[in-house]
C-alpha cells in the first residue's frame, strides 16, 4: 500500500472556514460595489428625468410661442390685405380725379 499523509480534521475545518470567510468577504465587497453602482445609476436616472422634464417644458414654451407667432402672422396678413385694398381704392380714386381734371383742362383748352 502507498504511504498516505494524515491531515488532522481540525486543520481541514479551519481551512474550509477560512475559505468560506474569504468567499464571504469577496461576496460582501462585490455586493457593496453593486450597491454603489446601483446608487450611481439611480442618480443618473433621476438626473435624466429632470433633464427630460426641463426639455419638455422648453418644448411646451416653444410650441406656445409658435402658436402665438402664427396667430400674429395671420393678423398681420389680414391687416396687409386690408391696407392693400385701401391703397388700391385710394389709387383708383386719385386716377379718377386726375382723369376728370384732364378732361376739364382739355375742354378749357378746346374752348379757347
Amino acid at each position: 500500500m502507498a504511504p498516505s499523509v494524515a491531515v488532522p480534521a481540525v486543520q481541514i475545518h479551519r481551512s474550509a472556514a477560512a475559505k468560506t470567510v474569504a468567499e464571504e468577504e469577496v461576496l460582501r465587497r462585490r455586493n457593496e460595489e453593486l450597491e454603489r453602482e446601483l446608487k450611481r445609476s439611480l442618480e443618473r436616472e433621476e438626473k435624466m428625468k429632470m433633464e427630460l422634464q426641463r426639455t419638455w417644458e422648453r418644448l411646451r414654451v416653444a410650441e406656445d410661442a409658435e402658436e402665438r407667432l402664427c396667430s400674429q402672422l395671420g393678423e398681420l396678413e389680414a391687416e396687409a390685405v386690408d391696407q392693400a385694398r385701401a391703397y388700391r381704392e385710394r389709387l383708383v380714386m386719385l386716377m379718377e380725379q386726375l382723369s376728370a381734371a384732364q378732361k376739364i383742362i382739355e375742354s378749357a383748352t378746346v374752348q379757347t
